[in-house]
């Protein structure tokens, strides 16, 4: 990570901290914490929290630990585990020599659930789930006392250790919290600490526990040994901060972190609910949780965004306590810039039209040296070849000029090819349906890299020698969705109905310059005039050179984002993406 990135403007989360180091609160340590489910993969509104926490940490010269908060076995495995551990370091972030797992200290936190029942601060209670959240009450009536709260505190130990013996089944008993259950935050009416989970294996303790703690009691004893000094979360746990400091307060704790909220990243055009996105990993509407289409930093990364742009994303947005919808745009202007400055330079044609230089000498070619970025000469050159027989755009070519502005190839006209000769089209090839097939050109020897005085050539297209062209096949990805609030537009629809028809297109036969042969997989460059490629991470399985496009030039959304907004454009499941050749 460049040092730039380090010193970043003030929010309301540093002007606290900076006030707590003042008066020494803490003796003057900073420790922040990362704490994901591995319950799938992370997204893009977990970068904004990671880059809040780690960057928080290494500001001020502080640690942030990655701690997984690994108390629902059922919906947990390993393969997140593991992900969450790739994309936090990809993201430039080191939790230090090993990760922290709530499962560590599931022992001590059933000593704290045992000291609150000795403490009559907590009872077995065998209502139904059903009955508990009829009994809880609503947002404007308080709740009922269960009729077991009242048992004694020998029953709720004995019935509390027979639960964890594994004597009663899957939801018959809970251990809940007594609090207070006219409380007008409905988190305090006597929130349930401890379920029984049968017939599960979690990924860490294996089969030692039936008997698995809930989130609101986990997290903040969790924080507390481990001495977290601010525990920053999402706004959605504003109304359980309360509960946060009960359980701390109730039990004394040696630490007592310090809850911040901030808002949540909402950003356009997708989603960042962990259920939908599994959702549609497991109704197979994308790939996979790398799917490039995806908002998860596994698929970013596939796509070939940089973790920089990332970075620079989610200081832009900076940190606020009001939520706000964060256009996509600005996401995508932040891989532009990147990539702009650092992406290197490479040709190829998408869409091929054969060209034949009848002027150049048959059998006869010559390699030319090129820049690999035009602004920047430390990243070098390169050689391509060049050759009588090559490939360009079929977009760069039309018989006739629709405008004056179209400033490629016609009929009669001439044109430059990149970094090589002004050429003449002088005859266009058709086949029997009509269709070009191939253009007849002539070139003009002298102008091989700067034209002579007074010949001018307004347009200059891409190429590819085409005996030398390497054959790939590439992923146009855009959009996944072509509603800008998917999960919660006006129009009632489900966000299934919003995913883009167009937002993969395969274009299975495309020809590259011969030195992206050996490309690393997800090194991004920039194929002259149609965007940023990078090869795909999976093609090496399939021994194939697959490029997925990471983004256009320009923001090809711009001029019909609001249109969109407007009309309400709909699309359907895109099971079958598009291929052309």
């Amino acid at each position: 990570m460049s040092d730039n990135e380090t010193s970043r403007s003030s929010n309301f989360i540093r002007q606290i901290i900076d006030e707590d180091l003042k008066t020494n609160k803490n003796n003057g340590r900073v420790v922040t914490r990362f704490p994901p489910e591995p319950n799938g993969y992370l997204h893009i509104g977990h970068a904004k929290s990671i880059c809040l926490n780690f960057g928080v940490a290494q500001d001020y010269t502080g640690s942030c630990h990655l701690r997984f908060d690994d108390t629902n076995p059922n919906k947990e495995d390993s393969e997140f585990v593991q992900a969450i551990q790739d994309d936090v370091r990809w993201l430039g972030f080191d939790w230090g020599e090993q990760p922290y797992f709530a499962s560590d200290y599931f022992q001590q936190l059933h000593d704290y659930a045992v000291q609150l029942i000795n403490m009559g601060k907590a009872y077995v209670c065998d209502l139904s789930a059903e009955e508990v959240r009829e009994y809880r009450g609503t947002l404007t009536e308080p709740g009922r006392n269960s009729p077991f709260r009242d048992r004694r505190v020998a029953e709720n130990l004995d019935l509390f250790a027979r639960m964890r013996a594994g004597e009663f089944e899957n939801g018959t008993k809970v251990l809940r919290a007594k609090i207070d259950m006219a409380s007008p935050n409905i988190n305090l009416r006597d929130p349930t600490i401890y379920r029984i989970r049968h017939g599960v294996v979690h990924h860490q303790t294996g089969a030692e526990w039936c008997l698995y703690p809930m989130y609101d009691f986990t997290h903040c004893l969790s924080d507390a040994i481990e001495g977290i000094t601010h525990s920053l979360c999402t706004l959605e746990f504003e109304d359980h901060r309360p509960l946060y400091d009960w359980f701390l307060d109730t039990l004394g704790t040696d630490c007592h972190p310090q809850q911040i909220e901030f808002s949540r990243l909402s950003l356009q055009y997708t989603l960042t609910s962990k259920r939908k996105l599994t959702e549609l990993v497991n109704e197979k509407l994308v790939e996979g949780w790398d799917d490039p289409r995806m908002p998860t930093i596994a698929g970013m990364r596939r796509r070939g965004y940089p973790p920089a742009a990332i970075r620079e994303f989610c200081h832009r947005i900076g940190v606020t306590k009001s939520g706000n919808s964060v256009e996509m745009g600005v996401l995508e202007s932040c891989v532009r810039d990147e990539l702009n400055a650092h992406a290197e330079r490479r040709m190829a044609v998408l869409r091929p039209l054969k060209v034949t230089i009848e002027s150049y000498p048959e059998g006869s070619g010559e390699m030319l040296v090129v820049s690999n970025h035009p602004q920047d000469e430390s990243m070098g050159t390169r050689e391509i070849p060049f050759s009588r027989e090559l490939y360009i755009d079929r977009n760069d070519f039309l018989e006739v000029a629709p405008n004056k502005k179209f400033k490629r190839l016609v009929s009669g006209g001439e044109v430059r090819l990149r970094n090589a000769y002004v050429i003449r089209c002088d005859e266009i090839i058709k086949d029997a349906a009509g269709n070009i097939v191939e253009l007849r050109c002539s070139h003009d020897p002298e102008t091989l890299g700067a034209a002579p005085e007074g010949r001018k050539v307004k347009g200059v297209i891409h190429w590819v020698s085409a005996p030398h062209a390497l054959t790939a096949e590439v992923r146009l990805y855009d959009r996944l969705f072509n509603h800008p609030a998917p999960d919660a537009s006006k129009d009632g629809k489900n966000f299934r109905e919003h995913l883009n028809l167009e937002s993969l297109e395969i274009v299975t036969t495309c020809y590259l310059e011969p030195s992206l042969e050996h490309a690393k997989q997800g090194k991004v460059y920039q194929f002259e005039r149609e965007g940023y490629f990078c090869r795909d991470s999976h093609s090496a399985e399939q021994r194939s050179l697959i490029f997925n496009r990471t983004m256009t030039l320009r923001d090809s959304w711009a001029k019909i984002e609001s249109a969109n907004m407007h009309s309400g454009v709909l699309g359907g499941v895109n099971k079958h993406p598009r291929r052309s050749q």
